[in-house]
């Protein structure tokens, strides 16, 4: 791959996400108060982490790694259960598993 077409590629792909944040800033909200659909963005961040944690807990689709991972997720889990905001939860659970691989546990 060249350098031109590696750097119009980017540039594509960052056109692409500007377009998407843009896009959702744009959304008028009545269309969000709908009955129908607050249930739906509601869940929005559950099925973000949901997916998070499903490409992370898997290495590469062939098998299940269980390290520091593990157990951050299991402090996420906790943290969510007790429904503490969502930035809070991303903090607990990066700091379980810094702290775990710091102490050579993954």
């Amino acid at each position: 791959m060249s350098d031109t077409t590696l750097w119009l590629t980017i540039a594509a792909a960052v056109a692409v996400i500007v377009a998407t944040k843009l896009a959702g800033h744009l959304i008028p909200p009545s269309w969000v108060s709908s009955p129908k659909i607050t249930p739906i963005v509601s869940l929005v961040s559950v099925a973000l982490l949901a997916g998070l944690v499903a490409q992370q807990t898997l290495d590469g689709g062939h098998h299940l790694v269980l390290d520091a991972r593990v157990a951050a997720l299991a402090v996420a889990a906790i943290a969510l259960w007790r429904k503490a905001p969502f930035i809070v939860v991303i903090i607990l659970a990066a700091a379980t598993a810094a702290l775990l691989r710091y102490l050579g546990w993954g």
